[in-house]
């Protein structure tokens, strides 16, 4: 009858060759690392995983403003929106751009609902304030190796809240809508 100090060998041994494995496998090369070349499923379902679980960890205690629906919010985050996140989260009306078709993996449709946005990419959705710390989560610290920079570095947090205010009325706007929205005048210009 095995001892446990046979199991443990096992367990020993049996990591070393695992490591030993992947080590070799990260040096080998042999993964593709090119954005036009998918993850396989299992990778994806790994960081997919680990970038939601993580996320909505860190976001979780965030305090949502009571604020957050202003029309004073939703203008200031328009604007910031257009500037600096449309090109690759997309305007209403627009299906692609240059930085989505060549991203991987695609940044997300924000023009979209959460609820066709979470199953298009197959996340769970979240509850509207889940949602919403998420989203200020994300925008403040970006997420690694996605293309998504973090935005504290140069914005407050009350510039960052404006963007999500205005990220909740985005997927119901009309192109004409969001093109009002998003002016910036002469004098917001020179300030951002």
């Amino acid at each position: 009858m095995p001892t446990l100090t046979t199991y443990i060998k096992c367990l020993v041994v049996t990591a070393v060759i695992a490591l030993a494995g992947g080590g070799l496998f990260l040096y080998s090369g042999f993964y593709p690392m090119g954005a036009d070349v998918p993850h396989n499923q299992l990778t994806y379902w790994l960081l997919e995983t680990l970038r939601e679980r993580s996320v909505a960890r860190a976001a979780s205690d965030i305090v949502i403003p009571q604020d957050l629906n202003t029309s004073e919010r939703l203008l200031a985050g328009g604007a910031d929106y257009n500037d600096m996140c449309s090109g690759c989260h997309l305007k209403p009306g627009k299906t692609d751009s240059d930085f989505t078709l060549g991203l991987y993996p695609a940044p997300p449709n924000l023009t979209m609902s959460s609820d066709e946005h979470g199953h298009e990419h197959g996340v769970e959705t979240d509850s509207n304030d889940a949602a919403i710390q998420r989203q200020f989560w994300i925008i403040k610290h970006g997420i690694k190796a996605s293309g998504m920079p973090a935005w504290a570095p140069g914005h407050d947090d009350e510039r960052i809240w404006n963007m999500v205010a205005f990220l909740q009325r985005l997927p119901e706007l009309s192109p004409q809508q969001y093109q009002v929205l998003t002016a910036r005048g002469a004098d917001d210009a020179e300030h951002h």
